[in-house]
This record gives structure tokens, sequence and C-alpha cells, in this order.
């Protein structure tokens, strides 16, 4: 009974260099409209910058954005789940770690980002399979 990050996951997701500036980050999300980018350095996941961080870490510190580089601000390292790990391990990685994205990579490979809010869409989802599953268990027994 194991439900798979890559089933719920969402493989839509944008990415920065880490050398361009906190402006460029805030273009960059309000065009793509997830909150987030994926910072590469020479094309490698190296870390997340999300709109709380320019908000925070730049905008409310009186900092230029144009001057500010995304490597100073970005969250390091990269918090990643595997494809094939179970959607509750991932749910709880977020938790212990008080964040709201994981990438889903494997080797070095991106393959999407599961979000608590791609976890809240599919709640009742993955609760109705997982109680039909229970209840066959339960009838074989």
């Amino acid at each position: 009974m194991s439900y798979q990050v890559k089933d719920y996951m969402s493989k839509a997701f944008s990415t920065i260099n880490l050398d361009s500036s906190a402006k460029d980050a805030a273009v960059e999300i309000k065009n793509k409209e997830h909150g987030f980018l994926i910072v590469l350095d020479k094309g490698k996941p190296k870390g997340i910058v999300t709109l709380k961080d320019l908000v925070e870490k730049v905008m409310a510190s009186g900092l230029d954005p144009v001057v500010v580089k995304v490597k100073e601000i970005m969250s390091s390292p990269l918090m990643t789940v595997d494809p094939d790990e179970d959607m509750l391990v991932a749910s709880k990685k977020m938790h212990e770690n008080n964040i709201r994205r994981l990438v889903v990579e494997r080797d070095g490979i991106i393959y999407g980002v599961i979000t608590s809010g791609n976890i809240a869409d599919k709640c009742s989802e993955y609760v109705d399979k997982a109680t039909r599953d229970l209840m066959r268990w339960a009838a074989q027994g």
C-alpha cells in the first residue's frame, strides 16, 4: 500500500542561475506563478529561492534587488525526495524541516516538485485509495 511521490508531484517548475539578481528571480517568479525557483550552478541543482526569501531577505531588509544575487538568499542545501518514495515519507520530511516544497530528484536529475499544496489537493484521493486498499486487505484476511 504505497503511494509514490511521482504520482502526486508537479512536473512544472522553473529554474534560475545562482549568479542572477534577486530582481531577475522576482520577475521570473511573477511570470511563472510557482512561488519558487530551483537554483542551478552550471546546470546542477544547488538550492531554492522562494517569494518568501525575496520578501524577507531582500525587501524587508532594505537591500537592492538588482545588486543582491540569488546565491546570497537561496535556501541550501536543496531538500530532495526520490520520485519512487512514499508520499507519507515526503510529507513527514516537509513537516520535520518546516518546508513546503521538496524537489523530486534522482542522480542529479530533477523530475518535478512536490509541494504541500499538491498533497492538500490530492489528500481526499489519497485517503480514498488508502481506504479501498485497506478494505481489500482486510477482506483477504
